[in-house]
C-alpha cells in the first residue's frame, strides 16, 4: 500500500515566442526534465516504471502562445511555492516560465471557457466592418475537422465577447471561446468563419490563451 506522503502544487507558466512552435508531448517532457533538474522532492507513481505525477489542464494548440497554463504536480515534501517556482524557472527553458506556484483550488473539469488574443496584419477598418457583420449572424456555419473527416459545426453558440481593436493596418482580436473536454473551440474558426462569408483573409501573425474560466467566467485557479 502506497504511503508516501502527497501535496498538491498547481503550477500557473507561460509558454512564450518560440516555445509555442513545442509540441504537448515535447512540453511534458520538458517540465519532467525540469522537475528531476531542480531537485524539488516530487512525487512518482509506484510499481516497476516510476514516472512523475504531472497534469496539464487543457493541452494549447501547436502555435498558439499561453499566458496563463497550468500543470498539476505532486511532492512528497512541502516547500514554500516562492521556492517551487524559483527552482524549476532556473531549470526551464527560454520561453517557459512558472508563473507562480499555489495549491490547487478548483478541478480542471470545471474549465468551460478560454480567452484568447488573436493579432493580425490588415486594414483595421475593414476588419472591424467584417467582425461586426459576423458577429450580427445568428448562424455561422465552418468546417472542422475531426478523426471521422470535414463537417460542418455551427459555432456561433461557442464563442462571446468578440472585439476587435487596431489602429492603420495592425489589428486585434479578443474573443471567448468554449474550452475544456467535452467542448473546445479554436479561434482560427472564426478566422475561417470570417473568410467564408465575408471575404475577409488577413495576415494571421499570432495567437495568444490569456486565461482558463470556468462556466461562471470566474478565473481558473
Amino acid at each position: 500500500m502506497d504511503q508516501i506522503a502527497s501535496y498538491p502544487v498547481r503550477l500557473f507558466f507561460k509558454k512564450e515566442g518560440r516555445a509555442c512552435y513545442i509540441s504537448h508531448l515535447d512540453l511534458s517532457r520538458c517540465m519532467s526534465r525540469a522537475i528531476i533538474r531542480s531537485g524539488i522532492p516530487a512525487r512518482y507513481t509506484m510499481g516497476f516504471n516510476p514516472h512523475l505525477y504531472r497534469t496539464f489542464a487543457l493541452p494549447l494548440s501547436l502555435g498558439v502562445e499561453g499566458k496563463m497554463e497550468i500543470c498539476d504536480i505532486k511532492l512528497t515534501d512541502e516547500l514554500p511555492f516562492f521556492e517551487i517556482s524559483q527552482r524549476l524557472n532556473n531549470s526551464l527553458p527560454e520561453g517557459i516560465e512558472i508563473i507562480k506556484a499555489a495549491k490547487p483550488v478548483l478541478d480542471p473539469k470545471e474549465i468551460m471557457w478560454a480567452d484568447y488574443s488573436v493579432f493580425l496584419d490588415c486594414d483595421s477598418k475593414l476588419a472591424a466592418e467584417a467582425v461586426g457583420r459576423l458577429k450580427a449572424r445568428d448562424e455561422i456555419n465552418v468546417d472542422k475537422k475531426t478523426k471521422k473527416g470535414i463537417k460542418q459545426q455551427n459555432i456561433r453558440e461557442l464563442f462571446t465577447d468578440l472585439e476587435i481593436t487596431g489602429e492603420g493596418f495592425k489589428s486585434r482580436i479578443d474573443v471567448r471561446c468554449r474550452a475544456g473536454v467535452e467542448t473546445n473551440l479554436n479561434p482560427s474558426l472564426i478566422l475561417d468563419a470570417l473568410n467564408r462569408y465575408e471575404g475577409f483573409e488577413p495576415y494571421f501573425t499570432k495567437t495568444a490563451r490569456n486565461r482558463l474560466l470556468t462556466k461562471d467566467f470566474a478565473l481558473f485557479e
